[in-house]
């Protein structure tokens, strides 16, 4: 175990996920290995500033998604493969918002060229729907149901890829999508729905434009996660 590995400090609410966040970078970026021993109770104590059940809580997260392996007498151990054990919709409801929205960037980017290869009547049909019902909600000022129709409408996009494992992995999304988005819409003066662009996404997809398709995207997405980084910077 590396004696000079250190964490921040926390000053935020929801402590234990701000734990197991820290902890779960640290095996992601491989600073923790298979097999390591994590750093004792009070030294992770010490290291983020919080009391011991606010540990013993993070500790149990990682123990039961697998991650984590407690030895009586020995400690706490990173499992040999561990990363590949977390189911990814439990990984996903741990991430943090921005690292969801740079994912779903480069995953939506993939998803829109072939959906304006591929798509059929029906799927237009689907995203006309979704797209329709998201402005409605949009004007009556309905948050919850704007949001779900968004993510319906990009849902329509992924399944008109006909690409299978994209569209489960998109699904395995959508919980944390909506989660991001809920948070990224309450603060007014970052959200902005980008209508339009959304209109613009839908006629390249409908025109087989693949290029188009790319081009309107990436500029929702482009400017979603700079909104994203200044909610982040504002919290």
């Amino acid at each position: 175990m590396n004696s000079k590995m250190s964490f921040q400090p926390l000053n935020r609410p929801k402590l234990v996920d701000d734990v197991v966040n820290q902890l779960q970078k640290k095996i992601s970026e491989g600073e923790i290995k298979p097999g390591d021993k994590i750093p004792t109770e009070p030294e992770l104590m010490q290291q983020f500033a919080v009391g011991r059940s606010t540990i013993r809580e993070a500790v149990r997260v990682l123990v039961h998604a697998g991650l984590l392996e407690k030895k009586q007498g020995f400690g706490t151990f990173l499992k040999a493969q561990s990363a590949m054990q977390e189911p990814l919709d439990h990984r996903l409801r741990r991430a943090e918002i921005l690292e969801v929205y740079e994912v779903r960037k480069m995953l939506e980017l993939e998803i829109s060229r072939l959906a304006a290869e591929r798509r059929d009547e029906n799927d237009l049909e689907q995203m006309r729907s979704a797209l329709n019902q998201r402005f409605e909600a949009l004007e009556n000022g309905d948050t919850g149901t704007y949001l779900s129709f968004d993510v319906k409408f990009h849902l329509a996009i992924a399944i008109a890829s006909k690409n299978s494992i994209v569209i489960d992995l998109y699904r395995s999304f959508t919980s944390a999508l909506l989660e991001a988005s809920h948070k990224l819409v309450s603060v007014e003066t970052v959200h902005d729905p980008h209508h339009l662009y959304h209109e613009n996404m839908y006629q390249a997809i409908k025109d087989k434009d693949v290029s188009a398709a790319e081009y309107w995207t990436m500029k929702n997405l482009d400017e979603t996660v700079t909104e994203l980084k200044q909610y982040v910077n504002q919290e």
